[in-house]
């Protein structure tokens, strides 16, 4: 087993991955907004007592805050750091109100909003392109090397040399397909589409669940098959085709954060599954031993997690703007303020209940509560 690493490492690690990750997040929005004339007044890494703060020569206070859990790009016109528009924009002089948030037509506004995410996106596209250029591209067909006897493939009839045509429906492509499908789907039916000797088979299956454990000791519950590849297949990527490349992967990763979710929200996962700030330390930490290049590819995964968290249609976060702003473009008048108010709210409310219970998930998964019960008994 690899050895876990120490505390101060893990709380080196998080700040490394989140520090830049909620940077480059902000910068997209501070860069877009300065491009559409707004001035920005505040811009913060973190939140809560600042530990250092400048102003430039354009008025905008940089900030460093003592929580680096968030950060947010405070705009002429914002009432505070979650964007609510202040009421009082609409006295300020014409030269000051002109350089406000709200004052900006709705698609400049809704640009600076989904800057955030989408600078997110591309930080990990970036990522992942110079890992496809430098290892490049997994490509190894979707063919049965092994069936493993005692196996959902092994039941479902699947055997050596058969090519998996398609997952319940979905077309597989290469092999590493396979195994996206089946780790998010542990006990549930699939209908697999095989090729053997030239002919399409129909087989019934139903994915096995494992548990497995990684090098730290952590234990995961994920999908098999129990088939194995073949010889892999590992083709170079070209420069001018390691972006495309690194779309297609992105792409993938968010395809499973979103049927994940929606196992979660249906009922057919966990929500004891759910992660928050203190596992995302922990595995910070672990990426780290394990050296640069994982530790580079954890955050990869982190940047696309918080660009498709930020976009989910909450208020407060940048997807609920950009719902607020998609009724304004439909009803030809922004949302009332008493219902953006009430919106706020609940979004707070949201928010604030689903960070207690990630925390309460990563303590549990730390064995917390089992030893303070093991104390009072």
């Amino acid at each position: 087993m690899i050895q876990n690493p120490g505390f101060l490492l893990t709380v080196l690690a998080f700040v490394a991955v989140i520090g830049p990750l909620v940077f480059v997040h902000e910068l997209g929005h501070y860069l877009v907004g300065r491009w559409c004339g707004v001035k920005a007044e505040a811009f913060s890494i973190g939140f809560g007592p600042e530990i250092a703060a400048w102003v430039d020569r354009r008025g905008t206070r940089w900030r460093i805050g003592a929580l680096p859990l968030g950060g947010y790009v405070r705009f002429k016109g914002d009432m505070n750091a979650s964007s609510q528009t202040d009421p009082a924009w609409l006295q300020l002089p014409a030269a000051e109100r002109a350089e406000s948030f709200p004052a900006k037509p709705l698609w400049q506004r809704a640009a600076i909003v989904a800057a955030g995410p989408f600078i997110n996106f591309l930080f990990a596209i970036l990522i992942l392109a110079a890992f496809a250029f430098a290892h490049g591209e997994s490509r190894t067909p979707a063919v049965a090397g092994q069936v493993q006897p005692g196996s959902a493939a092994a039941a479902a009839g699947i055997q050596p040399g058969d090519r998996i045509v398609s997952l319940n429906g979905r077309e597989v492509a290469t092999f590493d397909d396979i195994r996206l499908y089946a780790q998010i789907r542990p006990d549930e039916p699939v209908k697999i589409l095989i090729e053997r000797a030239g002919r399409s088979i129909e087989k019934q299956g139903h994915v096995s669940a494992v548990q497995e454990r990684d090098g730290f000791g952590n234990s995961y519950r994920i999908g098999r098959l129990g088939i194995a590849p073949g010889e892999p297949v590992v083709e170079p990527v070209a420069l001018w085709r390691a972006p495309i490349v690194a779309i297609k992967q992105t792409g993938q990763i968010i395809r499973t954060m979103v049927e994940t979710l929606g196992q979660i929200l249906g009922g057919g996962r966990s929500v004891k599954e759910l992660g928050g700030p203190l596992k995302i330390a922990e595995v910070s930490g672990q990426a780290a031993t394990l050296g640069i290049e994982s530790f580079v590819f954890f955050m990869a995964l982190i940047s696309i997690n918080l660009g498709f968290i930020n976009l989910l249609p909450i208020p407060m976060l940048d997807g609920g703007h950009l719902l607020f702003y998609g009724v304004e473009a439909v009803q030809r008048r922004p949302v009332s303020p008493r219902v953006q108010e009430w919106a706020y709210r609940s979004g707070l409310a949201v928010l604030l209940a689903m960070m207690m219970l990630v925390t309460f998930n990563d303590l549990s998964s730390f064995g917390l509560w089992e030893r303070l019960s093991g104390l009072i008994g």
